[in-house]
Parts: C-alpha cells; structure tokens; sequence
C-alpha cells in the first residue's frame, strides 16, 4: 500500500520493437514452445500471445489465418530442426555419424514430447494435407541423407526400402519410448537404434547385391572396438548353439 491507501501500479513489461522477422520468430517460438508440450487442439491464440507477451491482435497480424497457420508455420519450423539433425559431415565410420544425428534427434523429442507425439500420431483437429506434407518431408530427408552417407549415389528398391524401414522404427522407437517413461535412458535407445539399423543393412545385404556391396564398404571403416565390433561379439553367443543350420 502507499501513503494515499490504494496499492501501487504493477508495472508493464517494457514493449519491445522488433524487426518483422524478429516479431515473426518470437511468435513462432512461442508457439512452439506451448505444441512441444500440449496438443495442438488445446493450444489456442491467447496462449500464444500470453506466451510472446503481446497482444491477441499482433498474433493475428502475422497469422491472420488464425491458429491453422501458425500450427502450420510453427510444424514447419521444427520440420526444419529435425531435418537439421540428420545433417552430418561424411567423414568418419558410419555408426559414428548415426550416433550424431540420432543424438540430436532424441534430443528434440525429449524437449518436445507432447507435441512430437501429436505430430508423428496424427489425428488432430488441425491436420491437414499441408502438415501431412511437412512430416513425410521430415522422413524423406532424413532418408536421402543416410543414403548419402551410404556412399550409393543411384539406391535401388530394396536400399531404399531399407532405410525408409529404419526412419520409420526410429519414429515408432521415439513414441514408445515417451509412452514408457522416457526408459530406457536416451544414451541406451541411441545405441540400440544403431544396433538396428547395423542388423537390418546386414539383413538386406543378405537379399540383395547393391546392399550387400555398400555393406561392405560401411563395414570396413568401423573400428574393431566401435559398435558395430561390439555388436557382433554379443550376437556370436546368441547364435553359437545355431549351427546345426549351417
């Protein structure tokens, strides 16, 4: 209270001017933000603008399409982040550069769990054929780019089926393991995902020639100690006792 009974003026945060851009980021931050952990159905408008501490009207200023294009503008944005993560240089073994890239990856969903879930499941009142869209080119990129780091300029059917296969069980991985608890630690999926996608080449390479020939050149650049040297001292005793059908 002050000397004249009445309780002092809260005051207002300082008003910020911003460049466009600067404004649309911050926006868009926000909203991020608020879809990283709720559905997008209940994130409305006055959230968001709550969140970038504006006003509803600036909200709708930038997005006059209202919350449809400011989910849609916010999915692109981290459609954007998550296709960064698969970008590695091409140096170095093979399992190394994946551990890189799914780290990042594991990373994001961590950050964004209920709002990755929502993504990747589908089924919200806001999705359409645009944001459909945005996640398949998510999972095309991170394909191209493996197969890139694959060595294989022209994939054929069977290769690429392979690491479609893989981005798609690194999906449906990510999703269990936010419906588990977030077990078992991320460090343990990482590898264990690597450990896949090593068993799952080999498996195709069985199948087919071209696979069977990058295989082997992804093979030679991993160090004994490295994953894929640990991955097989532990399958030997798995599949010892399996002779009898050699």
């Amino acid at each position: 209270m002050n000397g004249s009974g009445t309780a002092p003026a809260v005051p207002r945060p300082a008003y910020r001017r911003l460049s466009v851009e600067q404004r649309r980021s911050q926006l868009l931050a926000a909203a991020l933000g608020l879809f990283a952990q709720h559905a997008p159905e209940d994130v409305s408008l006055d959230d968001v603008a709550t969140a970038a501490q504006v006003s509803r009207p600036l909200v709708y200023r930038y997005f006059p399409g209202g919350k449809q294009q400011l989910y849609e503008a916010a999915l692109r944005s981290a459609a954007d982040i998550l296709e960064r993560c698969f970008a590695e240089p091409e140096t170095g073994p093979l399992t190394q550069r994946l551990s890189r890239a799914l780290d990042r990856y594991l990373a994001f969903v961590d950050e964004h769990d209920a709002g990755f879930s929502a993504l990747l499941q589908g089924g919200s009142v806001v999705e359409t054929s645009r944001t459909s869209a945005i996640v398949d080119e998510v999972r095309r990129a991170a394909a191209d780019q493996i197969l890139r780091h694959l060595g294989e300029p022209e994939p054929g059917l069977r290769l690429r089926m392979t690491v479609r296969m893989w981005i798609t069980a690194v999906e449906g991985a990510s999703l269990i393991w936010l419906d588990e608890g977030k077990r078992p630690p991320l460090d343990e999926l990482r590898d264990w995902l690597v450990d896949h996608f090593v068993a799952l080449l080999t498996a195709t390479a069985a199948r087919d020639p071209q696979t069977a020939r990058v295989t082997r050149g992804a093979l030679r650049m991993e160090p004994s100690e490295g994953p894929v040297g640990d991955l097989a001292r532990r399958i030997l005793p798995v599949v010892s006792d399996a002779t009898h059908l050699l």
